[in-house]
């Protein structure tokens, strides 16, 4: 068995997991639910989603600790990451065989206050990035799901909810994972910059929470590899060149280039731009904010570079050739611009190269 990590090389977002429900930061609606069934032993198939680090992950893994204990979780509680294992054998195999196996006699359990309390009578299947399953294996799911719901319950862990079928969604208790607030974000980060021995700026902080949405994941992650690259005391410069984000200086020279006439200038802007080492997903990213803030855009060219920008996002997920997107990009917010074109619903192809 492989030993565990040391503390210095272990992930943050490993070692500063919540690990007691009381823990998880903005979910209070999930967290107050969970501790309710807990308490009563009536906990149902369950069904968390939202948008990447917000804690969905966290959250069953803190209720599993507090449900079982240290030693009959490693019995009673497996996880799948569905996104590896997404065919229907799966659920023929593994998930059928741990589901359908005698719990045994409920042992006694010290909770989060340290009072004793019998280990509930059924397992525990957790299925991260349960919408990357076909729909055939959601459909073996659901009834593996009906058949052995006296032993074992369930929890689907996924992105988007449209993506796992109606009958699985149906028989679970549904809960919405929002992105975390600003505020709940920096003051965990501030924790762990405390136990890290890091000393920050609010300068700082401020471009963690503005690169990473509202993802803690991304905020912690970032933060470990700007500490790991540049030393303890970060500037908000660091951290975006340790995210890997866009600078203000090439998204500027892109929207100058856009707002001239020189096709030339702009196939020169697209292969530096290409060749910076930037992907092209964090050049989209950095343009989209800037459209939207931009002052000197009407709405009408706005909205013909937001449609150019999603179709280039939509590219990066289907694996594009980043440098003829990146042209094929640039040249049409320079259409956008000078009013050469505007993409409309009747002509959803206007402007494709």
């Amino acid at each position: 068995m492989a030993s565990a990590a040391p503390a210095k090389t272990m992930p943050w977002v490993e070692k500063y997991r919540p690990r007691r429900m009381d823990d998880v930061a903005h979910q209070d609606e999930a967290v107050r639910a969970l501790k309710k069934a807990m308490e009563t032993g009536n906990l149902p198939h369950l069904l968390f989603y939202g948008p990447p680090g917000t804690g969905k992950t966290s959250t069953i893994h803190a209720a599993a600790a507090e449900l079982y204990g240290p030693t009959l979780v490693k019995k009673l509680k497996m996880e799948l990451n569905a996104s590896d294992e997404r065919g229907i054998q799966v659920v023929r195999e593994k998930i059928k065989n741990f589901a359908s196996g005698v719990v045994g006699s409920s042992a006694a359990v010290a909770d989060a206050d340290g009072k004793m309390h019998a280990a509930p009578a059924f397992k525990l299947i957790i299925l991260d990035e349960a919408d990357s399953l076909t729909s055939a294996a959601q459909t073996a799911l659901r009834r593996t799901m009906e058949v052995h719901s006296k032993v074992t319950r369930f929890c689907l862990i996924c992105n988007y909810v449209s993506r796992i079928i109606e009958p699985l969604v149906s028989r679970c208790a549904v809960f919405r994972f929002k992105p975390l607030a600003p505020e709940a974000m920096r003051s965990r980060l501030q924790h762990i910059a405390e136990g890290e021995k890091l000393v920050l700026a609010e300068a700082t902080y401020d471009a963690l929470l503005r690169i990473s949405h509202g993802d803690m994941r991304k905020a912690i992650t970032t933060m470990q590899s700007g500490a790991a690259l540049f030393g303890g005391d970060l500037s908000p410069a660091q951290v975006i060149e340790a995210a890997g984000e866009l600078p203000d200086p090439m998204a500027d020279r892109i929207l100058n280039v856009v707002a001239k006439t020189d096709f030339r200038q702009v196939q020169t802007a697209a292969k530096d731009t290409a060749l910076s080492g930037y992907s092209m997903a964090a050049v989209v990213d950095k343009l989209f904010d800037r459209v939207v803030g931009a002052a000197d855009m009407s709405d009408l060219v706005k909205a013909g570079m937001l449609e150019r920008l999603a179709r280039a996002s939509r590219a990066v997920a289907e694996g594009c050739d980043e440098h003829l997107h990146m042209l094929d990009l640039l040249l049409a917010m320079q259409r956008c611009k000078h009013g050469w074109v505007v993409p409309t619903d009747s002509d959803p192809d206007a402007g494709e190269l």
